[in-house]
């Protein structure tokens, strides 16, 4: 029995290996693709050709991820290497590589600061993201949008949270995601072991798990009945970015703004009378000889009493009354012609 599971191991990484070898060679070659694209890009100033042309980037991207994924499952790395990288750019980098891209809403919960992943995790962050968004996709109808939210946590972690609005997992379903992208027992996996044509996603998750150290959990239920899975990226894998020398890309998610703050409202005026108006019996309750006495009303008190808030003006009043001043003064000219034709 032992010799025939060391036989399968055998035959097994003789398979990765071989697949490691081809993969590396097609990711080599999508690169190359990739840069000559990016110059079409650069030197075109037609608008219906340069859509042709990011149609053509979009679908280079797509192979690229599948390619990529296949590697890393394989021992390999991901074969591209970022300086430290904003996490909203990581994200927007990895909607990129998706079918079905404009489904995914990303929204960012972050504080202002320029929160970054560092050079060496930002490609396997953005691979996760990719796979998990990918999965989110796939099990939802295609009219059903797929949320991201990036937040920050009281622990220093950041993380990135993907809800679908699909019919869910099962049991088994979820004891076997959350075994694979848990990186536990990663070089163990056998390929064979993914099925026909072979799951490679989840599997490529526990393999980056393993080999950096965040963490990625699917085993919640969505606010909207699907799955949410979670992708945390620990404080030693995060960095401070200077937005201002190196800002985000314009297709990162931009945070909220706060909400403005209102207006107090004026203050109420008192309801107190007016100081000249004032009851003189008040001030002497105990004392029932004393007469009222009348006080002299200040020059400053008597503004006050006197001062009114403008009254506000009618459109149709003002009209009504300029008609009535203009027929009392052609009635008024009228009487005085007639007059003067009388005594003539």
């Amino acid at each position: 029995m032992q010799t025939l599971v060391d036989e399968r191991g055998r035959i097994d990484a003789a398979a990765r290996a071989a697949l490691r070898g081809a993969c590396t060679a097609i990711q080599a070659q999508s690169f190359r693709l990739q840069t000559l694209i990016d110059d079409l890009q650069r030197d075109c100033r037609d608008p219906e050709v340069l859509q042709e042309y990011f149609r053509i980037d979009q679908l280079n991207e797509r192979v690229l991820r599948l390619v990529q994924k296949a590697a890393i499952v394989s021992g390999s790395w991901p074969g591209l290497v970022r300086p430290d990288t904003h996490l909203p750019d990581v994200v927007a980098g990895a909607t990129s590589r998706l079918h079905g891209f404009e489904r995914v809403q990303v929204h960012t919960k972050l504080p202002a600061g320029g929160v970054g992943v560092v050079g060496r995790a930002a490609e396997p962050v953005a691979v996760a993201c990719a796979e998990l968004m990918a999965n989110a996709l796939e099990s939802s109808r295609g009219d059903l949008a797929v949320e991201v939210t990036l937040l920050q946590t009281d622990n220093g972690s950041v993380c990135v949270q993907i809800d679908d609005a699909g019919k869910g997992m099962t049991r088994e379903a979820v004891a076997r995601g959350t075994r694979l992208v848990s990186g536990e027992n990663a070089g163990e996996l056998l390929i064979t072991e993914l099925g026909d044509p072979p799951a490679l996603g989840f599997a490529a998750i526990g393999q980056l798990v393993a080999d950096h150290g965040f963490h990625v959990s699917v085993d919640q239920v969505s606010p909207y009945g699907g799955v949410r899975a979670v992708l945390a990226v620990p404080p030693h894998l995060l960095t401070t970015i200077d937005e201002t020398a190196e800002p985000p890309s314009a297709m990162a998610a931009m945070p909220t703004p706060a909400p403005r703050t209102p207006i107090p409202p004026v203050a109420a005026v008192s309801a107190e009378p007016a100081e000249g108006l004032r009851d003189v019996s008040a001030s002497a309750p105990g004392d029932a000889s004393t007469l009222p006495q009348r006080r002299r009303r200040s020059g400053s008190s008597r503004g006050r009493s006197l001062t009114r808030a403008p009254r506000p003006v009618d459109p149709e009043e003002a009209g009504t009354a300029w008609g009535d001043f203009e027929q009392a003064v052609a009635a008024g000219r009228d009487g005085t012609d007639s007059e003067n034709k009388d005594k003539s």
